[in-house]
């Protein structure tokens, strides 16, 4: 089993101190503690000198939390990003959190628990969109299967009928899919199932993403790119196997999007290219 003191979590932000605020309240909420955060800011202003991050910032420190914010400019991408944040992740674990995310309290003891008992290369939580929460989806959620004899490494690719449990994770469809098959789960239960990919919230062990090539690919692909996260979880699934957790324990500030440029899918450059060779 992992304990907190094995987790880094991995935070990468850009222009938007309000929203990180929130998302470093509900790191310092945790109903654990130990673990370390880091944060790789792209923002024109320093984030840490706003206010309300600095406060956070100061109460996770408070709390055995301890967090290091480093200004990394130029920007080149969500993947160099990514791979950025991976260099400075020194423990075994590394959760990639996004700055628009808030987490219930018992969100990271569950991912220890899961992964550790799990055994597979990531676990993680689709977001919730709440605003959606009225907005039932069954075509969507028809491709759920839960991992019931263990995770298994799966090769996920668009042409395999695995790609469609994408919608799994559309609007709020989480939230149906809890109601549907958990009915009211404790507060510390959780199930795995299937995914194609986890946006936002991810938990690996850190060795195996590594072993992967983690987002190394970052120099082969455009600086505007999209669907990094897909391509790391894709070569780290088709390895050790990733889950996603029901229920899921974080929730979509539903923000607009930093990525808007989404002509460069990391996924032709990484799988299509790779095989054209």
């Amino acid at each position: 089993m992992f304990a907190p003191s094995d987790l880094d979590v991995l935070v990468p932000t850009k222009d938007r101190p309000g929203a990180l605020a929130v998302t470093l309240a509900g790191l310092a909420a945790q109903t654990v503690s130990g673990f370390r955060v880091v944060i790789s800011d792209q923002s024109q202003e320093p984030v840490a000198d706003d206010p309300l991050v600095a406060a956070q910032l100061r109460i996770l420190g408070h709390r055995d939390r301890p967090a290091a914010v480093h200004h990394h400019l130029p920007p080149r991408g969500m993947a160099e990003q990514r791979a950025f944040l991976l260099g400075r992740a020194e423990r075994r674990l590394a959760l990639y959190l996004d700055d628009d995310v808030w987490l219930e309290p018992e969100a990271i003891e569950v991912l220890l628990s899961a992964i550790g008992e799990l055994g597979c290369g990531f676990v993680g939580y689709a977001l919730h969109g709440l605003s959606y929460r009225d907005d039932v989806r069954p075509a969507e959620l028809a491709p759920y299967e839960e991992w019931t004899d263990g995770v298994r490494p799966e090769r996920v690719r668009r042409e395999s009928p695995a790609w469609q449990r994408h919608t799994l994770h559309n609007a709020s469809n989480p939230l149906h899919l809890a109601r549907e098959h958990l009915g009211s789960p404790g507060p510390r239960d959780w199930r795995p199932y299937k995914v194609a990919w986890i946006g936002g919230c991810v938990l690996y062990d850190r060795e195996r993403l590594l072993e992967c090539g983690g987002f190394d690919f970052w120099r082969s692909v455009p600086p505007r790119h999209a669907g990094e996260d897909v391509a790391a979880q894709l070569r780290v699934m088709e390895r050790y196997g990733g889950a996603g957790l029901l229920p899921s324990r974080a929730y979509h500030l539903e923000l607009p999007t930093t990525v808007t440029d989404r002509r460069a899918e990391c996924y032709d450059y990484v799988f299509e290219t790779a095989c054209a060779r």
